[in-house]
């Protein structure tokens, strides 16, 4: 089951656009993952966030595998903004986080006997 901010989001940049941030490793920015991405990522108003989205199928594999990757914007070096803000229609500076993943959480298994008094 989906969480956080992937259909909430304020805008999204399509995976080749956001090329320059991939390998995160890389990138000279603050980089929060996992238990860490997620705490920002509930701080954080959908409307603020920046979702990777995929473009083909190929991506969209490449990105559930991800970790989920959160990346304050204020955080990127000029260079890195400046190339991200080109992908997008609206200003860089309205968004406060970059979101690479998505934010899943188990949901139980539910067996067929439990709806057959429904």
């Amino acid at each position: 089951m989906l969480k956080g901010h992937f259909t909430s989001a304020g805008t999204s940049i399509e995976y080749g656009d956001a090329s320059v941030l991939f390998p995160i490793g890389d990138l000279d920015a603050v980089v929060h993952q996992y238990r860490d991405a997620q705490r920002t990522l509930t701080d954080t108003d959908g409307s603020d966030v920046i979702v990777i989205a995929p473009t083909s199928l190929a991506t969209s594999y490449r990105l559930t595998q991800h970790a989920l990757t959160a990346i304050p914007v204020d955080s990127l070096s000029p260079e890195t903004r400046e190339q991200v803000a080109d992908a997008l229609d609206e200003p860089i500076e309205t968004f406060e986080v970059i979101q690479i993943g998505k934010w899943t959480t188990d949901s139980p298994n539910h067996s067929l006997v439990e709806f057959t008094d429904a």
